[in-house]
């Protein structure tokens, strides 16, 4: 019993020091609000002192007004602002002669804040915050903050400027023909980059926030009257649910707001290309761009517009078609070739016409390993060399990458590990996902390969097939923000599906996706074919036979 009234009494000891402590937390919280809310420019000094610690970029300046009527200071983090825009345009305004002249009787605490805004300071830009943490929150932002004694509010600038990436041309997206600039991480110069091809009034750019820590800005860039305003809604609710520390790169969001998180193919599309990323607004979806980083999410999207380029809509549509059937059969070969082969050498090798079999038999005498090891072990050996190839510096990468294939495909021929045959088999796979133009897509297309392999080094064809069922049954059943993954050819029009594999004239496009549900499905207004300008004959008559004649010498 004794031991028993101990522990009750331990338990409410350390309850009433977990109260106690929790109550001088809240203490002090409310003592910090309560000097936060102090319009004393003094406390408010202190509390940011306190909050931003002794960091040597964060700038604060004390200062007066010149008849000395207004207490000053300017908050600012340098590095992210343009210090001469602030001194001419702010510190300078204040103190100068023309406050003496003209707002000397005038200016003082009271109403010095709507003085300075409309009639002192002179950068176009200026907000006023509430609290201090909502300037702070700006200050991070690369603006200027000017707080006045005595003024609960806080006049805060647009001063922003730091160093930035030129617009260049996108590694990652390379083309023939088409635009040669692609995004930054810069999101302002992002935003300019999509005004400049879209100039229209119901382009929406629609600001946010994400990452608790990080207070990253993310836009979502939109047409107001073609987009769907359900998958608007879907798209900027699963945005604000968003309750991360972080978010560094559009990856982070994109894992976040994605349908299916454990499905290995890319349920969004990225882009670095300006031209592309305009493209898809004007065809109804939706943006969404991240700062400090080039990579912009497109939503909602299906999996044939990973097969299709930039250039598909710059040349003539003959050559569009012949490069989307292309690539077609360029996915097939890089997700089912190794696994074909190995089905086909292992367990039907019937299906081979005679003067082939002998000769890959004769070229596989030898080899000590299975054919699935074998091309397991050379479909390992290339992703580490393409691997080594990306992570290299980009002057030596390319060489590596290839060199390193053929020394290690022709030495590993020479020591009999394989067939001159599987080497082909995987080299030709390889190239095949070069071909494709969604890094991304062709990822997964990588990874699906191993488990096809070894499907078909246990069941032959059947194991492949069933592979294959189980990976379209994964497909048909993704969604990306309620638009069937895909569409258009599980769920579209006919016309729909045509455009998929052959894009038509654009005097014929007429109208965008029924998948997306717009508003406005009228691409334009109407079947504006070529025409045919009649050649105009001039009749030669006796009057001017001479004329014509003299022409002609």
């Amino acid at each position: 019993m004794p031991s028993a009234f101990s522990m009750l009494r331990k338990l409410l000891k350390y309850k009433l020091a977990d109260n106690s402590s929790e109550e001088k937390q809240a203490g002090c919280r409310g003592d910090a609000i309560r000097q936060e809310d102090s319009p004393l420019l003094e406390k408010r000094l202190d509390l940011i002192r306190k909050r931003l610690g002794e960091s040597k970029d964060i700038v604060i300046r004390e200062f007066s007004s010149n008849n000395n009527q207004v207490k000053l200071a300017i908050l600012y983090v340098d590095g992210l602002v343009d210090r001469r825009l602030i001194n001419d345009h702010i510190i300078r305004p204040i103190q100068s002669d023309f406050v003496v002249k003209n707002f000397s009787h005038r200016l003082a605490e009271k109403n010095a804040l709507q003085l300075l805004k409309k009639h002192i300071t002179s950068i176009s830009e200026v907000a006023e915050a509430a609290n201090l943490t909502q300037a702070i929150r700006m200050m991070f932002s690369g603006d200027t903050a000017l707080l006045i004694n005595g003024e609960e509010k806080i006049l805060v600038y647009s001063t922003r400027a730091w160093d930035r990436r030129a617009v260049t041309e996108p590694e990652t997206e390379p083309a023939v023909r088409g635009s040669r600039e692609g995004f930054t991480e810069t999101l302002r110069t992002n935003t300019a980059l999509l005004r400049r091809r879209i100039r229209h009034e119901n382009l929406r750019l629609e600001s946010m926030k994400a990452g608790r820590r990080t207070g990253t800005d993310v836009v979502l860039a939109y047409i107001n009257d073609i987009v769907n305003p359900l998958t608007l809604e879907e798209v900027r609710r699963r945005i604000a649910a968003i309750d991360t520390d972080s978010i560094l790169e559009s990856g982070y969001i994109e894992e976040f707001i994605e349908d299916v998180p454990f499905s290995i193919f890319p349920q969004l599309e990225r882009t670095e290309r300006s031209d592309k990323a305009a493209a898809a607004v004007l065809d109804g979806r939706i943006l969404i761009m991240v700062d400090n980083t080039p990579h912009v999410l497109i939503v909602p999207t299906s999996f044939f517009q990973f097969i299709q380029a930039s250039e598909d809509y710059y040349e003539r549509p003959y050559i569009a078609v012949v490069l989307r059937l292309l690539r077609l059969f360029v996915l097939n070969i890089a997700l089912m070739l190794p696994a074909v082969y190995v089905a086909i050498i292992t367990f039907h090798q019937e299906m081979l016409p005679t003067s082939l079999l002998l000769s890959i038999a004769a070229a596989r005498e030898g080899v000590p390993f299975p054919a699935v090891a074998e091309a397991l072990l050379m479909e390992a050996i290339f992703e580490v060399l393409r691997e080594a190839g990306v992570r290299l510096p980009k002057t030596v990468g390319q060489a590596v990458s290839i060199v390193g294939g053929l020394v290690i495909g022709d030495a590993s021929i020479r020591a009999g590990l394989v067939s001159p045959s599987m080497v082909i088999v995987v080299a030709v796979t390889a190239i095949s996902t070069f071909a494709l133009p969604a890094f991304n897509a062709s990822i997964a297309l990588r990874i699906l390969r191993f488990p096809l392999i070894m499907l078909a080094g246990m069941m032959g064809l059947y194991g492949v097939i069933f592979g294959l069922v189980i990976i379209l049954i994964h497909l048909a059943g993704l969604q990306s923000f309620g638009v069937p993954y895909l569409s258009p050819l599980a769920h579209g029009s006919v016309s729909d599906m045509l455009k998929t594999f052959a894009r038509p004239f654009w005097w014929m496009t007429r109208r965008r996706a029924d998948e997306l549900g717009l508003q406005n499905m009228k691409r334009q207004a109407g079947n504006m074919g070529p025409r045919k300008t009649p050649f105009a004959k001039r009749e030669l008559t006796h009057d001017n036979t001479e004329e014509h004649d003299a022409g002609k010498r």
